[in-house]
């Protein structure tokens, strides 16, 4: 590949606390290098709309403290049609953009992987989703902040809880991976975590709380991640109070979770993790994944990452079920 000249970065999917310390990372580390910087905003739509503005050093100054994305996100069905595609890569070639920087999950890689396969266009990504669902990372942009919120949440629900003398059903976002309820549920002290990976039994949540009651405990925090129960926590725990008859409350923490400061973890992967996308394209690699794995920065082929699926780490609910009181 010739020399980078210029770099293109986008974000794109859901957002999530630390992009724009990813972004802040890929326009210094690149403007360090002697490589321009050209900030596509909205994602894959702003893409194929030619939305591209110059990114220099100003454009990133007082962001690394910001939640969201200050380039915008957004899901585009366009970029899916091979047309779409066409164009989104001739916008790059018209802009003299030599190779591309997605900050996303999934489905950003997989468009990655279509430009580059289709049009040949250098492409590295970043992971950044709340989910932490992606393989070949041990830790994802925006995980860390996430679980944070959400356990601010559960601490807070907790002394009402306790206060009233009521079961909680409290949702957290996952409607595929659990990670999210999984840390949340053990480091808030749940009686009863469900996520999606694992089949729930209603009999044993009930039996659970059961068991508790009779050990004198009077209040109950039951985390569900959104899709491990068909209609979410609303459903599961009226199906828990059709069996028991216990009261309840259903508090879902919703859209938060995607919002507010990156924490410092959060912020520190974004910035190594940009530094080392620069570095990837300038080195000429293309069709990676910037990850960290063990706390080291590793090049991971977006093939893999695209046709894997990570696993969630169950020794965490074993030891939460362990440890209930």
């Amino acid at each position: 590949m010739a020399d980078v000249m210029n770099v293109g970065v986008f974000t794109s999917g859901g957002d999530a606390p630390g992009m724009n310390a990813a972004i802040r990372a890929v326009v210094r580390t690149a403007l360090a290098r002697g490589i321009s910087v050209t900030g596509i905003r909205r994602g894959y739509t702003g893409l194929i709309a030619g939305d591209f503005i110059n990114l220099d050093v100003t454009s990133v100054s007082n962001i690394i403290q910001l939640g969201g994305t200050i380039l915008k996100t957004s899901r585009s069905e366009a970029f899916r049609k091979a047309d779409g595609r066409a164009e989104a890569a001739r916008k790059l070639a018209d802009a003299g953009v030599d190779a591309l920087i997605g900050i996303g999950g999934d489905g950003t890689f997989r468009g990655l992987m279509d430009l580059t396969n289709e049009h040949r266009v250098p492409v590295v990504g970043i992971p950044g989703t709340i989910d932490n669902d992606i393989p070949g990372t041990d830790d994802t942009i925006g995980f860390d902040t996430a679980v944070n919120t959400a356990l601010e949440s559960i601490d807070k629900i907790r002394d009402t809880a306790d206060s009233h003398d009521r079961i909680f059903f409290i949702e957290v976002m996952g409607r595929y991976c659990g990670a999210i309820a999984l840390e949340v549920g053990l480091a808030g002290g749940a009686e009863e975590i469900a996520i999606p990976e694992v089949a729930f039994d209603i009999d044993s949540a009930c039996r659970i709380l059961a068991e508790g009651r009779k050990r004198g405990k009077t209040s109950f925090i039951v985390v569900v991640a959104e899709g491990a129960y068909e209609g979410g926590a609303t459903a599961f725990a009226a199906a828990v109070r059709e069996r028991t008859g216990y009261d309840y409350r259903v508090s879902i923490v919703g859209h938060v979770q995607r919002g507010g400061s990156p924490t410092s973890f959060d912020r520190t992967i974004a910035s190594r993790m940009g530094c080392a996308a620069v570095d990837a394209v300038a080195s000429g690699a293309s069709a990676q994944m910037i990850g960290i794995v063990c706390d080291e920065m590793a090049l991971v082929p977006l093939a893999d990452v695209c046709s894997q699926k990570k696993e969630v780490d169950l020794e965490l609910l074993r030891v939460a079920r362990i440890i209930t009181g």
